[in-house]
């Protein structure tokens, strides 16, 4: 199976300090980033900045689905951004969401994981190139990426960036970013799996967002079921790496 490759690029805004458009298996998402900035009183901390993430859909007005991706991406996010380097600050991401597959994101207020899901790793994506092109300091980069566990003849099936056909018939789905050091960052699943389900469903993330620092240490681990997901690593840095060689370049 051939490799669908993700697409990227930064500064796509040019009024905010940082920004990025990232579009993938069928979701686009387009990311701004003003800050480190003063905040406001309701917002100051006293020892570290504030991380303020607002999410908003591709139709309508954003309800309790958006609330809660923005709960999940702050929580995230503020775990490798050097948050403790600008006190009483804030750093504002605002997500913008171009597209989406069909069916796979509706506008409503009630809140259905099995719809949120899917949705992360591409909000996630486009949210690291943003802080990446406002040059906001973090401790590591993050890469994340959706898994979900599929019935197939009476046995289940790990299945990589699933289509929403997939995840319509999924018996449990996972989404899962690892940092830059290979650490787990992010875990949310929803539905019905085992121990050894979720232990083959973390192997399989794992190798998508960490698999470029694998094959430098001369291990190949990579299955044959994985050929048509992307090495995500190799795909933030190429994108910084083309990024500055574009901005070095002396007309």
């Amino acid at each position: 199976m051939t490799t669908v490759v993700p697409e990227a690029s930064l500064n796509a805004l040019p009024r905010a300090d940082g920004s990025a458009r990232y579009s993938y298996a069928g979701y686009t998402v387009t990311a701004s980033v003003n800050g480190p900035i003063e905040a406001q009183r309701r917002d100051e901390h006293a020892y570290e900045a504030h991380v303020d993430v607002i999410v908003r859909p591709s139709a309508g007005a954003g309800g309790t689905r958006e609330r809660h991706l923005e709960s999940i991406l702050q929580s995230s996010l503020s775990q490798i951004i050097l948050v403790k380097n600008f006190p009483r600050s804030v750093i504002q991401i605002v997500l913008q969401v171009e597209s989406t597959p069909e069916n796979a994101y509706v506008n409503t207020k009630l809140v259905q994981a099995s719809l949120n899901l899917p949705i992360i790793p591409a909000l996630f994506q486009t949210a690291v190139l943003a802080l990446l092109s406002a040059a906001v300091p973090m401790k590591a980069t993050a890469t994340s990426t959706v898994v979900a566990v599929v019935s197939d003849d009476g046995s289940k099936k790990i299945v990589a960036d699933p289509t929403p056909k997939d995840i319509g018939e999924a018996t449990s789905l996972h989404v899962l970013a690892f940092t830059s050091h290979d650490e787990l960052l992010l875990s949310e699943s929803e539905g019905d799996f085992t121990v050894k389900e979720w232990d083959d469903v973390y192997e399989r993330a794992q190798k998508i967002c960490c698999q470029t620092v694998l094959n430098q240490a001369g291990i190949d681990m990579m299955l044959d079921d994985d050929a048509s997901s992307p090495d995500m690593r190799h795909f933030l840095r190429s994108t910084l790496e083309t990024k500055v060689a574009s901005d070095l370049y002396w007309k």
